[in-house]
């Protein structure tokens, strides 16, 4: 027995990093004190949850798995070692000092492992083989230690609850003799809808928060006709149709396109690729997606674009200098000798991004930093406003800024999202490969290249035709008022062939409905002139050409001849995404969509499924039956 504790021991030596007194003190008296709880029926349950269980347990059986694996005669000690492991991953462990955490994760990434080979699908489809050490992000594929896994989950345990998103208050309803003007900026991020389809698939129904209506709507294509040209960079699309969810109610739909450029005639790119390579990003559908989504924009791009490579964990580097994409052999290997370690020095890793990006500037060209991370930043600059100062500062250099994000459990949303849109750019989220060649693939256009910025909705409502109104999501896009003709005041982008579908909900006039009562005291109000009548409200559209400081306006009423009187009657597009606004409405809560549930918004949906080539609308309405199947089980 002495001699298989002996061996047992060298094991653990051998793939666990050499641990400093005050880290293992700290854990033994944790791990004491737990005991004593547990033992006492003390115990608080922190991860008594059958998930936490569950994950732990599998950790410690590979743990075990791979320190017996050697020796055989080692068996006889892995109750030992599952007794010891099993009371440590039942309790909250505390984090080592911060004297001491850099020294130990500099340990636990200095060891070199072994190399391994790996067959990967490339994009077409077929088979490659690649070698790489395996201190690459896939080594976990090749060789499952249990330094791996154990300072995996230490540095990175947290699960879906630590994503973090802006908590913001629906818009509320509006009385327009009151309140006529309604503006906000617009959004093409479609981040939210991944997100929300990789909570349902994952049987969890989102936070509220999490969704972001908008971002639902906007993920689908509608296909709005094209500008005739180029000025302006956009057509408008207004349809007025019954609200399924309240009789008394009409919904405006406001859908915009961009004009579209043939990939020929897409300007050169110099993008700089900005990668966390921190340890939280040591999962599969982390580093490994991102490296295979970025292979994919590969695809897309010239061979005389030129893409550098920038990763940040401890500290950032750079790891590959601009280089044309006709050198793709280099480029695929500096993505392929990436692997996760360390914190996250994000604020570091974005100034020497913007830095590189701005040293090889192309004059009238795609000058771009993709930041593609989990979401946090915690070494170095983490106050998000300065942050945004800095990125909103490097606008006027002509360097804009995207960013995907991957995973969950550490995903920071809101900082992602304010990053993006005080860098001119967009936010996505790559929860599969699928969503990646949607994103970097299937839009490269619309995603690199921008054809107006700093677009501006303004709509004007007729008190004399319409009592109330309530835009659905853009709860983060509002600006006030007198934003709409300051060129100073920054708002989103519209990149080329993109579209963009705004929808409010309003009450006419001459209802018997709404919600909100007229006031005992107010005054008469003059009677709007009969040129008018007609009118239900007013467009602008304010909006600057890529390479100006000086916005042009676009304008046009929404009249009778905009409105279609049965929902039936409307436009396929205008009922889909009708359907995709109830049911973002619905995971909100569904506070203003009564009794209009999944069924209806299921049928609404097929009814206007329309071709489907790529089969998202198809993938929507699974989704919507997903979550009504979750609800019902959690009653």
């Amino acid at each position: 027995m002495n001699d298989e504790f002996a061996r047992l021991k060298s094991a653990l030596r051998a793939t666990m990093p050499e641990v400093p007194e005050s880290v293992r003190e700290q854990a033994v008296s944790a791990a004491m004190t737990e005991f004593d709880r547990h033992h006492q029926g003390r115990g608080d349950g922190v991860r008594h949850s059958g998930k936490g269980t569950k994950t732990n347990l599998t950790i410690l059986r590979r743990l075990v798995m791979s320190i017996l694996k050697p020796s055989p005669l080692l068996a006889g000690s892995a109750a030992v070692v599952a007794v010891a492991g099993l009371i440590l991953y039942q309790m909250p462990l505390p984090l080592p000092d911060e004297e001491v955490w850099p020294a130990l994760q500099t340990q636990t990434a200095q060891r070199s492992m072994s190399e391994s080979q790996e067959i990967l699908p490339d994009e077409a489809g077929s088979t490659m083989q690649s070698s790489m050490p395996a201190s690459s992000v896939r080594h976990r594929q090749a060789q499952s230690t249990g330094e791996q896994y154990l300072s995996s989950w230490y540095i990175s345990g947290q699960d879906q609850d630590g994503d973090r998103f802006p908590s913001v208050s629906s818009n509320a309803v509006m009385a327009v003799a009151e309140e006529p003007v309604s503006t906000f900026s617009i959004d093409v991020d479609t981040a939210s809808y991944a997100y929300v389809r990789t909570s349902l698939q994952d049987t969890r129904i989102p936070r509220p928060e999490a969704v972001r209506i908008e971002e639902l709507v906007n993920y689908f294509d509608y296909g709005y006709a094209p500008p005739e040209g180029r000025n302006p960079p956009f057509a408008t699309h207004v349809s007025l149709v019954p609200s399924p969810w309240n009789k008394s109610a009409k919904l405006m739909h406001v859908g915009i396109k961009g004009y579209e450029l043939d990939r020929s005639a897409m300007p050169r790119a110099n993008l700089v690729f900005l990668i966390d390579t921190s340890g939280s990003m040591d999962e599969p559908n982390k580093l490994p997606l991102l490296i295979r989504s970025f292979r994919l924009l590969l695809t897309a791009l010239a061979p005389d674009d030129r893409v550098a490579i920038v990763t940040y964990a401890g500290s950032a580097g750079v790891v590959l200098e601009p280089t044309p994409v006709s050198d793709r052999a280099r480029i695929l290997a500096s993505l392929d000798d990436l692997y996760p370690q360390g914190m996250t020095a994000g604020a570091e890793g974005i100034h020497a991004a913007y830095r590189l990006a701005e040293q090889h500037r192309i004059d009238g060209g795609v000058n771009r930093v993709i930041l593609a991370t989990d979401g946090d930043f915690n070494v170095g600059i983490t106050d998000p406003d300065d942050l945004e100062r800095f990125i909103a500062g490097k606008r006027s250099s002509g360097v804009s800024l995207s960013v995907l994000g991957f995973g969950m459990g550490n995903y920071n949303d809101e900082l992602m999202q304010r990053l993006a849109q005080n860098g001119n750019g967009n936010a996505a989220y790559i929860d599969t490969l699928s969503e990646a060649r949607k994103v970097l693939l299937e839009q490269v256009a619309s995603t690199l290249v921008t054809i107006a910025k700093d677009v501006k909705i303004q709509v004007e409502f007729n008190p004399a035709t319409v009592r109330e109104y309530r835009l659905i999501g853009c709860e983060t896009r509002i600006l006030e008022r007198e934003d709409f003709n300051n060129d100073r005041i920054d708002a989103g982008e519209v990149g080329a062939g993109h579209a963009v579908t705004a929808i409010y909900e309003i009450v006419p006039a001459d209802s018997d409905g709404g919600l909100i009562s007229p006031l005992r005291y107010r005054e008469t109000e003059a009677k709007t002139e009969s040129a008018f009548t007609n009118e239900f409200a007013f467009l602008r559209i304010r909006y600057k050409l890529p390479d100006s400081n000086t916005s042009a306006l676009h304008t046009r009423p929404v009249t009778e001849d905009d409105t279609y009187r049965t929902m039936s009657d409307a436009p396929v597009h205008v009922r889909f995404s009708v359907a995709v606004a109830a049911f973002g409405q619905l995971l909100k809560g569904g506070r203003h969509t009564g009794s209009f549930g999944h069924e209806d918004i299921i049928r609404l949906a097929r009814d206007a499924r329309g071709t489907d080539p790529s089969g998202y609308r198809s993938e929507f309405i699974r989704l919507v039956d997903l979550a009504r199947t979750i609800e019902k089980s959690e009653q």
